[in-house]
């Protein structure tokens, strides 16, 4: 069946009038009492039905201190919704964390969240509650328990929940037609800021690989040795559908206890290493923070990241992106001298940089008048540029383009050298 063909049929089933299903609690009162037991769990409801709810407390991760500084290089770019989000986002009892557990990733109208974490700062750790689905009739409640919590806590935080867990949710939300989607003061998602400082160390960006590569489990408190895969949560949540066997949804509740811990404690983890970059010492992790911060228009603290970055010693493929982007920095600061420093540097390398002979080409030409120097460098890097070609290192169009502005360049010295050799003549 094709995929538009499969959202079609799930938006008819979608309204469908609701199946009528044996409530849980009808069950006799040991099988009832084993659930429970079993996932820690209590009946909870409200004018919709009712559901199962479980709540639990840890004293880690301890909540820290959000600061306006970073927030504003985790928000959108500067407006006045930013600063107004900035403002609630400052005060962390405002904070409410979110993951999910679905029916599949397809993200559809066919897709439940039939389990909804969420957890805030509470005396000083970490309050869990979970709003578990015990069947599809039981989805208002569970929702309606949402718009609750976040009217009381109105920031969002999540890993990846901007593209899949709240859009999910807002979807199930006017689905409903009579539970109202409730608004956010704020969304901090800590996915792409992840990304953007770690990728390069350690490649692969789920949760616990950062809970285990970045966080430490020694510096958490705990590991996650009982963990289930999380690709069977599906499997898992049918099988109970199918015949109320608890196991396989305990080890779901498990999980997503602890990816709301990870993701409390990751949220800590770049609030601290963005707010006291002093403190970052590893290379690779001080060039990722240099490019977010260049990103986000903080360029002289990018520039002073870049250079302990190189001074920590990067390797090579990542510290010639680096001497590349901080002479960027010190081009737009005037400060030439370490700009040619640096650009030197790369034009002398065992594979000269095109960028950087352009640059320097550039520089002595129109600064120093070194008119001879240009020259050479502009020869030099045609030079290079075939070579390049003929070893299949530059695009067809890179090689046309840069090839061009040399030789005009070259063309352009050459009567700027006459019209001063001219210039001398008695």
């Amino acid at each position: 069946m094709s995929g538009n063909l499969q959202e079609r049929f799930s938006r008819i089933s979608a309204f469908r009038p609701k199946r009528q299903l044996e409530p849980v609690l009808r069950q006799d009162a040991d099988e009832r009492g084993n659930l429970l037991a079993t996932l820690g769990a209590e009946v909870g409801s409200n004018r919709y039905g009712e559901y199962l709810t479980a709540r639990q407390w840890y004293a880690k991760p301890e909540m820290y201190e959000p600061n306006a500084e970073v927030l504003r290089l985790l928000l959108p770019v500067a407006s006045e919704s930013t600063e107004q989000a900035i403002q609630h986002a400052t005060d962390p009892g405002k904070w409410l964390f979110l993951d999910t557990e679905t029916t599949g990733l397809a993200g559809g109208t066919g897709t439940y969240a039939f389990l909804v974490g969420l957890a805030w700062w509470e005396s000083g750790g970490i309050r869990i509650e979970q709003l578990f689905m015990r069947d599809h009739d039981e989805e208002h409640s569970i929702l309606l328990e949402v718009a609750d919590r976040l009217s009381e806590r109105p920031v969002l935080v999540t890993f990846n929940g901007k593209c899949f867990d709240w859009p999910l949710l807002q979807n199930r939300f006017r689905m409903t037609r009579q539970i109202d989607v409730p608004e956010l003061a704020a969304h901090l998602d800590f996915l792409h800021p992840a990304r953007q400082l770690w990728r390069l160390q350690f490649g692969s960006m789920k949760l616990a690989d950062l809970e285990r590569c970045v966080l430490g489990a020694e510096s958490l408190g705990w590991s996650r040795r009982e963990d289930i895969d999380s690709s069977r949560i599906p499997e898992y949540y049918f099988d109970f559908l199918r015949g109320r066997a608890a196991d396989g949804i305990a080890g779901v509740f498990y999980h997503n206890r602890m990816d709301l811990r990870g993701l409390a404690a990751l949220a800590c983890r770049i609030f601290r290493t963005l707010g006291n970059l002093e403190n970052s010492q590893e290379p690779l992790e001080l060039y990722s923070i240099s490019r977010l911060l260049n990103r986000r228009g903080e360029r002289s603290k990018a520039r002073r990241v870049y250079e302990r970055s190189l001074d920590g010693g990067l390797p090579e493929p990542i510290a010639r992106k680096a001497r590349h982007e901080l002479a960027r920095l010190a081009k737009r600061e005037f400060d030439f001298g370490r700009a040619i420093e640096l650009w030197t540097e790369l034009a002398n390398s065992p594979e000269p940089s095109l960028d950087a002979l352009e640059q320097l080409a550039i520089y002595y030409e129109r600064r120093e008048r070194d008119y001879s120097e240009a020259a050479r460098l502009s020869r030099l890097a045609l030079a290079e540029l075939r070579r390049a070609s003929r070893l299949g290192l530059a695009r067809p169009e890179r090689h046309d383009d840069l090839s061009t502005r040399h030789k005009r360049r070259l063309a352009r010295l050459e009567i700027k050298t006459l019209q001063l050799a001219a210039s001398w003549k008695p």
